[in-house]
């Protein structure tokens, strides 16, 4: 077996462990599928090849959507079904979750690595909302926020690979985010230290009421649906498309509704569900 992690350095793109992979994703498969009764749909439309599987940020660590939505790869695509994740510098290099995160595919998002990697015919797992999208309030949790965030699009279309939607739903429910707390982010000037528009007000076990990101919790016990979307592919490409910010932002409103509208109906379905 090799090393647990190779190096803490956030920007290698040869941290993943296959061993570890295969060994956590037996372990935590029936955990989670007895624990959150996940549905995915859709994985047979995923396609060969490079590709950025787009997707909405759902409660804060442990974030159980993402990790089911791996299970689920790894069991019908195998290692290299599994995408590199994107995470934020400040998330993903913090100390002790990098070395939970770098080993199973994680690499700090940026331009520099998506390149690399979609270049090397690999695919991504973003979430452009990050924390604006992880930490919305609890009554947002049928919206998707990505802010003014678009470069995720820019990105995909210099590669000239498609877009494919994620939406999960049943994750913001593993807590309760009382208050985004976006004025508490900037009277700490945290937009400035670490890039973190909010600084939320949240309600978790075992540590009730907690100010700020909360550390690793218990989850709520609910349902967790996910699905995969038809891969999105748009008419131009490359450099020009990318830089022309009237087609990347009307593309990008294409996509963001298409993720919005299935995750209103995903919610939908588990309310009618819960009443049976």
């Amino acid at each position: 077996m090799k090393p647990f992690i190779k190096t803490t350095d956030i920007d290698c793109l040869e941290n993943r462990n296959p061993d570890l992979v295969h060994r956590l994703a037996r372990f935590f498969r029936p955990l989670f599928w007895h624990y959150f009764r996940p549905e995915l749909q859709g994985l047979e439309r995923i396609p060969e090849g490079a590709g950025m599987f787009v997707g909405n940020h759902n409660g804060a660590q442990p974030i159980p959507d993402l990790f089911i939505f791996g299970i689920a790869l790894h069991d019908r695509f195998g290692i290299d079904g599994l995408p590199y994740g994107m995470g934020h510098e400040t998330g993903i290099g913090f100390p002790i979750l990098h070395r939970l995160f770098l080993p199973i595919g994680g690499v700090r998002g940026g331009q520099p690595n998506a390149h690399l990697l979609l270049a090397a015919g690999e695919k991504l797992l973003v979430s452009p909302g990050g924390e604006l999208d992880s930490m919305r309030s609890f009554g947002k949790r049928t919206r998707i926020i990505f802010g003014k965030r678009r470069g995720y699009f820019r990105i995909a279309r210099r590669e000239r690979v498609p877009i494919i939607p994620v939406v999960s739903s049943g994750g913001h429910e593993t807590l309760v985010i009382l208050h985004e707390g976006k004025w508490i982010a900037q009277a700490l000037r945290l937009d400035r230290l670490l890039s973190l528009k909010t600084w939320p007000i949240v309600f978790c076990l075992p540590w009730g009421l907690w100010v700020g990101v909360p550390p690793p919790h218990f989850p709520f016990r609910t349902r967790i649906h996910i699905e995969v979307l038809e891969p999105i592919r748009f008419e131009r490409d490359g450099p020009e498309a990318a830089s022309n910010s009237d087609y990347v932002e009307a593309c990008h409103r294409q996509v963001h509704a298409k993720m919005e509208t299935i995750l209103k109906q995903l919610v939908t379905a588990r309310h009618r569900r819960r009443k049976r």
